[in-house]
């Protein structure tokens, strides 16, 4: 099994991308870190293969984390998954030694692509390596297998809706023993209102959750959502 620490200051996406992780064969959570520090210290401890690495944390960036990995003689693997884009974070991410760079949001297929090609890395220089095999085809073989495909995008989305959001407002609901308006749903979940509902409109439409009308006195009725079991 390969061993990943998840680091994201938003306790939320930690957790969905921890399920992500926990639904790729050969994988499993061995700690979450929502500060550089918390996750310093968990790879100080031991027993960690991967690190996903958000780069906005509270106490330092992802990138600067790295640097202090490096220095202290970690050397953990790291892929970045944050949703800095810009040419600057990800060219510094490349130098100090990130094998994969992961916008958000993304899909799961993104993801588990990535998680993919990290086990082929593994699988090929364990193969290599134990032969004792040296020259360019073998070289070739190492770097070759962290090509990733690109990922499909997650069916029935539309435009603009990432699969992890969608993860997180059907969680909330499916959770609730009652329905809930956008406002609630929001409030639970962190988003904007109009987020909110952009997304429960979809899922209603799609025929995840079931919208009900409840009349105040105002006279306006409120839209409410509940959760329909598949």
């Amino acid at each position: 099994m390969i061993d990943v620490l998840v680091v994201d200051d938003d306790f939320r996406v930690a957790e969905i991308n921890a399920k992500y992780v926990g639904k790729v064969p050969g994988f499993r959570v061995a700690a979450r870190a929502h500060s550089a520090a918390q996750a310093l210290a968990a790879v100080g401890r031991g027993g960690v293969d991967l690190v996903l690495l958000d780069h906005y944390l509270p106490d330092q960036t992802g990138l600067e984390l790295i640097h202090q990995m490096r220095e202290q003689g970690h050397g953990t693997d790291v892929i970045m998954i944050t949703a800095a884009s810009d040419v600057t974070t990800v060219q510094r991410a490349m130098r100090l030694g990130a094998l994969h760079y992961l916008v958000k949001p993304f899909t799961f297929a993104a993801l588990r692509a990535r998680l993919d090609s990290y086990a082929a890395l593994r699988r090929t220089v364990d193969r290599v390596g134990g032969r004792g095999l040296t020259g360019q085809e073998q070289v070739d073989r190492i770097f070759g297998a962290l090509r990733t495909s690109p990922a499909p995008s997650a069916p029935g989305l539309p435009s603009g809706h990432s699969e992890p959001t969608t993860d997180l407002i059907c969680g909330v609901l499916h959770r609730a023993d009652h329905p809930l308006s956008a406002h609630e749903v929001a409030s639970e979940t962190g988003l904007s209102r109009s987020t909110a509902q952009r997304y429960l409109r979809h899922l209603e439409q799609a025929g995840r959750l079931r919208l009900s009308l409840k009349y105040g006195d105002t006279g306006r009725p409120e839209h409410r959502y509940a959760w329909v079991a598949p």
